[in-house]
């Protein structure tokens, strides 16, 4: 899934060398044990290319994501990694 995604994401950017995609798991007693979460590091131009009007393609690359995991029947989860600008 996340070479997917990394996939997809490069193929909608500028700067497709930049995109990072990290992939983290949720393995404490919580209710989100067992929950991957994927990561978008991204060029900050590219940032408006990858959440879209709307947030529409954005939304689309979740779903994707989620449809793949439900068939695979674990969880995860696509979020953009704020970067903090000085």
């Amino acid at each position: 899934m996340k070479d997917t995604l990394v996939f997809l994401l490069q193929s909608i950017v500028d700067h497709p060398d930049d995109i990072v995609v990290d992939e983290t798991q949720a393995e404490d007693l919580s209710a989100q044990a067992g929950k991957t979460m994927l990561t978008i590091h991204a060029n900050t131009e590219d940032m408006g290319k990858i959440i879209g009007k709307s947030g529409r393609i954005i939304r689309a690359l979740r779903d994707l994501i989620k449809l793949m995991a439900a068939k695979q029947g674990v969880y995860v989860d696509v979020v953009i990694a704020e970067e903090i600008q000085k």
